[in-house]
């Protein structure tokens, strides 16, 4: 990498880490022009990309860090991972899955459990995505993101509530700020007419900062927001 595009680079990382996703694909877009072919900064780049839904660019930006090399396994997990996600936006969840269960079964990670948590959620297959989910919780029973899946397994798959409610709750009372916790409890707030509750959850959702993992999608959000308004 040219120093100027160095420097380009690490000004978009700091501004990544801040959370001021714009300003720092901007940098990032300047210094990949500027020739930057680092593959933990084109690595970076992607993760962003696909958390902010530019699906098609993240995917050069994939092939260009897979071209570039010098991968070690964490770096080609990552790359794997944002591969999956792609395909899943893209309508090939079964395919998405596929790639992240080959890398499951030589590593056990939290976040491969978290992606293919929701991957298998979303796939619709309720004995298989429950199984997993709870294996999850097995790995790591504290965790706000396995718990929140269990409770979406059951709402979501089984269509029972009873059984989902306990795992948001403990997932709220770990993460307050989960997007799709507050969104499904949001549900339950509905259900029982309490509207402000509900609301004011949709609010906290609202403001979190999407992932493409989530459920509780920006539009899906502001929908039954506009409809409480209504």
């Amino acid at each position: 990498m040219s120093l100027m595009s160095t420097m380009i680079a690490r000004r978009a990382l700091a501004e990544h880490r801040k959370g001021n996703f714009e300003e720092a694909l901007k940098y990032y877009r300047e210094a990949l022009q500027k020739g930057m072919n680092e593959p933990g900064m084109l690595i970076n780049m992607s993760t962003l990309l696909v958390r902010t839904s530019h699906f098609d660019e993240a995917l050069e930006v994939i092939k260009k860090a897979e071209k570039a090399g010098r991968l070690d396994e964490r770096a080609k997990r990552d790359i794997h991972l944002q591969y999956a996600v792609i395909l899943w936006k893209k309508g090939h969840i079964d395919h998405a899955i596929e790639i992240l269960e080959t890398d499951f079964a030589t590593t056990k990670t939290g976040t491969l459990y978290t992606a293919l948590g929701c991957l298998k959620i979303d796939q619709g297959n309720p004995e298989e995505a429950l199984r997993f989910c709870l294996e999850a919780l097995d790995y790591d029973d504290n965790d706000p993101i396995f718990l929140d899946n269990v409770g979406q397994a059951y709402y979501r798959l089984y269509q029972d509530k009873e059984k989902a409610k306990p795992y948001f709750e403990r997932a709220l009372a770990l993460k307050p700020e989960a997007i799709d916790t507050n969104y499904f409890l949001a549900l339950y707030d509905l259900d029982s007419g309490d509207k402000e509750k509900a609301k004011e959850r949709l609010e906290i959702a609202r403001n979190g900062k999407a992932s493409p993992l989530n459920y509780a999608t920006p539009q899906r959000i502001e929908e039954m927001i506009q409809r409480l308004e209504a």
